[in-house]
């Protein structure tokens, strides 16, 4: 694969990234991460805790602007916008599942899951349509009414599944989202997650260290230090021909 020209990702690229770099407290998190990710395609970022999974999710969303590089979204700079403009494209375009489900207490459950719909206008009853739908294919349509307390932890996270689709996005960015479930409700949590991603053409980022999860998705990209490696070997340089060696190693 030929190298991007500057400035101008490829066109087939939902999400593109080039030399992502980002500290926490002057201690590395990422090293020169470059990416690229298809439509419709289902990615596993894999590697130890501390490899930086969940920061170059947080970049790539838009939740935190990158020290140095660049991410795009259909062509578009993410990296350059302000924050009420990449506030808008994580409330429209993006769905976020992390391992914990964060719901809202004071709120039902299908209120919840209809949570990003209510907050761009959607109608109350067009919103609460959409989120029983999503909420009776994770088998929890019966608990539309109630409130999340009275939930166990892996319904929860179902309504949090939910609440990550209702708006059918683009991208969906997957924190370790089966971290704290058992076996079968790991199943169908990745089973519903991926079956709507296929059906959907909804990109889905997903950061795992299980490798039954890791095994849902189209093809991994393993971190290692903050830096991508290809089949278990050394992480790739930030240079042109590193990228290319990403990209094809799908």
């Amino acid at each position: 694969m030929v190298a991007p020209p500057e400035n101008a990702p490829p066109d087939n690229d939902v999400l593109w990234a080039r030399s992502l770099h980002h500290a926490h407290d002057g201690a590395p998190a990422l090293a020169g991460v470059s990416l690229g990710v298809r439509q419709g395609e289902i990615v596993a970022l894999t590697g130890p805790r501390g490899s930086g999974k969940t920061t170059l999710l947080r970049c790539l969303s838009g939740q935190l602007r990158p020290c140095e590089g660049e991410v795009w979204f259909n062509s578009v700079p993410v990296h350059t916008m302000g924050d009420l403009a990449r506030e808008r494209l994580r409330r429209d375009r993006f769905g976020w599942l992390g391992p914990e489900p964060q719901l809202l207490p004071e709120l039902k459950v299908w209120e919840n899951a209809a949570l990003p719909l209510l907050l761009a206008g959607a109608s109350h009853r067009s919103a609460k349509h959409a989120a029983c739908e999503w909420l009776d294919r994770l088998d929890i349509g019966a608990f539309a009414r109630k409130r999340p307390a009275s939930l166990t932890r892996a319904e929860c996270q179902r309504v949090a599944l939910a609440r990550a689709l209702v708006n059918v996005p683009s991208v969906i960015y997957a924190d370790e989202p089966t971290a704290p479930l058992h076996r079968a409700d790991r199943a169908l949590l990745l089973r519903t997650l991926t079956t709507a991603a296929r059906s959907h053409e909804i990109t889905v980022l997903l950061a795992t260290d299980d490798e039954a999860t890791a095994a849902a998705a189209d093809r991994r990209l393993a971190l290692v230090d903050g830096r991508l490696a290809v089949n278990g070997a050394s992480p790739l340089p930030d240079t042109p021909e590193g990228q290319a060696a990403c990209s094809l190693s799908a």
